[in-house]
């Protein structure tokens, strides 16, 4: 008897990728991508256009018998009437609505009040801070807004066959990520949503964890999907005491909760998972492109960069990279831009320097895994995940520097496995997602110089410690 199959989508920033997997087992039969275009705004046409091109590389969807879609979070899709897009969909990237954060965030009454109506304190990043911005920056298009979803939410609803916004659906990790659904409530707050945007669009329904929304014209049931680092808790299949640091374009560390968080400082998003219960998360700007800017500016490749970086002692000799090359997320600095401190003659090196830029992202992430604990929620191992988890040199230098034991799954599109273990959970009915296993290889921590993370700490409070540029 033919296995049944279940398909994943991972529409990430960069690229659309698509797994095809066994239903039971989980086992990946066959994958397929196609890039996004560059830039912190993108019509979702393009999205939809790489979907279709990814799934094409995997063989085709006409054999699946479910399907979920997971997309990065947080990016503002406007549509019109008639399910037309409004303008470009601004992404989770796009940090022109820093002031528009900075503005909700006075007028609910301070950070206090919104993290107990929503658990997090929006930034930037925020589609509620992307709504007021349009207001304000382009009221015409505002106008012509009737509803509006996120990523994941549109091509869950291209797949169902698009038409009416009235049939958007969402699920309740993703929904927990715009600023004006609450995790606590599992309701929207329109009260929020009229503070920012002045009035309440049509919004996706919030389906259930385990929940088809409609099916493709192939007949291929369609899940409610999630968000990205929803679906890649999912994917890695992360229990209790497992914190994830996924080094991607961002970088994020989160962990699975049973009671839901909220964190006056902000730092912690207090997010809905994909199953039930809760997902905090801390998200940095910069991860993976660090290494890509510190490859680029010595002009060798990632394998060359992490054999300088093991080259040199933990420490680079007091060389400190401090990464926001596209300003910083947490800490909320949309405007930063990266520095270097301790250049001497001595540090003037490409090693050094492949060192300090592999440290300084890690000890960013580090700041997140400390943040969550101040947050209550502590872990026994870390698991590594993301296309950066791949370096010899972050293998070997993030336990030291994280201080927990480090778990590295075996390569493998985790979102996109995410996506397709929730397709299957739709497809099998169960209480639970089917058990699908992950192969991981642990490094324990190597005693850590804790000057690393004091020198990175003085370097970063230059920039808490002055006010922010102009944008």
């Amino acid at each position: 008897m033919a296995a049944r199959l279940v398909a994943g989508v991972d529409s990430s920033t960069q690229a659309c990728k698509v797994v095809v997997c066994d239903a039971d087992t989980g086992a990946v039969v066959r994958e397929g991508r196609a890039p996004h275009p560059d830039g912190t705004e993108v019509h979702p046409e393009a999205w939809w256009r790489a979907l279709l091109r990814a799934a094409d590389d995997a063989g085709g969807l006409d054999d699946v018998a479910a399907v979920g879609v997971a997309a990065q979070q947080h990016g503002m899709v406007g549509l019109d009437d008639d399910g037309g897009v409004v303008r470009d969909a601004l992404l989770w990237n796009d940090t022109r609505s820093a002031g528009a954060a900075a503005d909700l965030v006075a007028e609910l009454g301070g950070a206090d009040a919104w993290a107990e109506a929503v658990g997090s304190v929006p930034v930037a990043s925020f589609t509620v801070t992307k709504l007021r911005w349009l207001a304000d920056h382009e009221p015409r298009a505002a106008e012509r807004v009737a509803a509006v979803c996120l990523p994941h939410d549109y091509l869950t609803w291209r797949l169902t066959g698009g038409g009416d916004p009235a049939d958007l659906a969402t699920d309740r990790g993703d929904a927990s990520g715009t600023g004006y659904w609450s995790p606590q409530d599992g309701a929207y707050r329109d009260d929020l949503l009229r503070l920012a945007f002045g009035r309440t669009p049509v919004l996706p329904r919030v389906a259930g964890p385990a929940e088809a929304v409609g099916t493709t014209p192939a007949g291929a049931l369609v899940s409610a999907g999630t968000g990205d680092n929803m679906a890649a808790a999912l994917g890695l299949g992360t229990g209790p005491g497992d914190l994830v640091v996924s080094l991607g374009t961002s970088g994020t560390a989160y962990a699975n909760s049973r009671v839901p968080t909220a964190d006056p400082t902000g730092l912690v998003a207090g997010f809905a998972d994909a199953a039930g219960g809760f997902l905090p998360l801390v998200c940095t700007l910069n991860a993976a492109r660090v290494l890509d800017a510190a490859a680029r500016v010595l002009g060798v490749g990632h394998e060359r960069l992490a054999a300088l970086a093991l080259s040199v002692p933990p420490g680079a000799d007091g060389l400190v990279v401090v990464p926001y090359l596209a300003g910083e997320r947490t800490p909320d600095l949309p405007h930063a831009t990266g520095a270097v401190h301790g250049l001497t003659t001595r540090t003037a090196t490409p090693a050094h320097m492949a060192r300090a830029a592999v440290e300084g992202m890690l000890c960013g992430l580090a700041d997140a895994v400390d943040a969550l604990a101040a947050a209550g929620v502590r872990g026994e191992r870390v698991i590594l995940t993301g296309g950066a988890a791949r370096s010899p040199a972050i293998a070997d230098i993030a336990p030291a520097l994280l201080e927990l034991p480090t778990a590295i799954p075996d390569s493998a599109e985790y979102v996109a496995i995410g996506a397709a273990r929730q397709a299957s959970w739709s497809l099998l009915g169960t209480p639970d997602p089917p058990p699908w296993p992950v192969p991981h290889r642990t490094n324990s921590p190597t005693r850590s110089d804790a000057s690393v993370r004091a020198r990175y700490a003085a370097a970063r409070r230059h920039f808490l410690e002055r006010p922010e540029p102009d944008a």
